[in-house]
């Protein structure tokens, strides 16, 4: 199984983005010196334009909502199937008793 390191506190990914749009430094080397990969940075950069609405897409409220509703959609759909199976036995055994 592979290993997640736990996600980056919000005032961390807000400071390292303010600092790859001011333009001095490199994303490269911003991320370098934070001990990130640069592609992470690239993408809360890209995130972060969503979310203040330059750029399309999800924003980060919307993907937090998608992620609640699918695992919500995948509890409903097998509490579905719990109950399909729980109401065919019962079928059956009523239709035994008569």
């Amino acid at each position: 199984m592979p290993r997640t390191s736990p996600p980056y506190p919000p005032g961390f990914r807000q400071e390292a983005v303010r600092l790859a749009r001011s333009g001095n430094i490199s994303i490269a080397q911003i991320a370098r010196d934070l001990g990130i990969a640069d592609q992470t940075l690239r993408n809360w950069i890209a995130q972060t334009d969503v979310d203040e609405g330059r750029k399309d897409g999800l924003t980060s409220a919307e993907r937090e909502e998608l992620k609640l509703l699918r695992r919500e959609n995948k509890v409903l759909r097998e509490e579905r199937e719990i109950l399909k199976e729980a109401a065919a036995f019962f079928a059956k055994e009523t239709g035994r008793r008569r």
